[in-house]
């Protein structure tokens, strides 16, 4: 069930609601979608249920309009959307315990779990269901994981890899020098419009999750980069590149993909024999990393990355300790016990 065709339509309506309501990008719902995909790949085969596209859509139309007792009264073959409506902390536990034979880490456990609470959370505001058996279920702890940062030095070495002689190379050398400059999402990126760049006040508007903008500064090499590559652009082609053209394209003229860009990242990678295990949003911790090294201060970096919550910037403050601690126990020399 992965096209838009055959999709459980239950879980079709979900996926709207977190595009259109909550404003998810197309990435995250789709994340959701092959979470929620697996769950019902168990209750088919737990319950041997034989699925009926049509019979499923009825069976969502019954109960969508807030009357769950109507599908589980109905008479006639069970539906997979009758087991998800009826699934109790039992049923979940079930295929929590299926998913643990498989030995998926804590964290993509966590995730998963976050997909079915959002989506029961979602049927019980809809009075789809009339309790949520998600509300019993606690998620794994995780072990609490630092985010990568590499060195200034090392960034240097990315930056400088791009040839700048070609288009490619410039458009390149732009991406990389706007991502390290911003420290924006990769998916931020893309959606950068040439009418998004102010030129005269060095600044970026910038979408960000839920459909926020937010305005970034653009340090000087990052705005030197983006004007070479814009003058490369207009020396090969004619286009007008009116403010709502895409800033960043491909070989074929359209806005270029995340996967494309997080692929020009490893092949720079290759190239100057760095870690292949960055990527680009090492390049969003480095630039928070080595603003609060400098002394930046941690609601203004909070802004800068497009953080809801301070609590989500404050592991970077972590980070930047135990930086300290490193180089404080490596140089003093009464640091360790003899």
């Amino acid at each position: 069930m992965t096209s838009k065709d055959n999709i459980l339509p239950i879980i079709a309506g979900f996926l709207e609601y977190l595009l259109d309501e909550r404003h998810f990008s197309p990435y995250t719902a789709r994340c959701y979608g092959v979470d929620l995909r697996q769950y019902v790949e168990y209750l088919t085969d737990e319950h041997s249920l034989t699925v009926d596209l049509a019979q499923e859509g009825e069976a969502w139309n019954r109960v969508s309009g807030g009357n769950h007792s109507d599908v589980v009264a109905t008479v006639g073959p069970p539906t997979l959307t009758t087991f998800m409506i009826e699934a109790d902390v039992t049923r979940i536990r079930g295929f929590l315990a299926h998913l643990s034979e498989s030995n998926y880490s804590a964290a993509t456990m966590a995730r998963k779990i976050a997909t079915l609470r959002s989506f029961h959370k979602w049927l019980e505001q809809r009075g789809s269901i009339s309790s949520n058996p998600m509300v019993l279920i606690r998620t794994p702890k995780q072990a609490k994981r630092l985010p990568k940062a590499i060195s200034v030095e090392d960034v240097e070495k990315l930056l400088s890899a791009p040839d700048t002689g070609t288009t490619l190379g410039s458009r390149d050398r732009a991406m990389l020098e706007t991502l390290y400059s911003t420290g924006i999402r990769v998916s931020e990126l893309v959606g950068i419009d040439l009418g998004d760049i102010d030129e005269a006040g060095q600044a970026l508007v910038v979408r960000g999750k839920g459909r926020k903008e937010r305005i970034v500064p653009l340090g000087s090499h990052a705005m030197t980069a983006i004007t070479h590559y814009l003058a490369m652009r207009r020396n090969q082609s004619e286009e007008s590149l009116a403010g709502d053209s895409p800033m960043f394209i491909n070989k074929q003229s359209t806005r270029i993909s995340t996967r494309s860009v997080r692929r020009k990242v490893s092949k720079y990678l290759d190239i100057v024999g760095l870690d292949p295990e960055i990527s680009p949003h090492t390049l969003r911790h480095s630039f928070a990393t080595h603003l609060l090294d400098n002394g930046a201060d941690l609601r203004a970096v909070q802004e800068l990355l497009g953080h809801q919550s301070l609590s989500t910037t404050q592991v970077y403050t972590h980070l930047s300790t135990q930086r300290m601690r490193d180089a404080y126990d490596q140089a003093h020399p009464r640091a360790e016990a003899g």
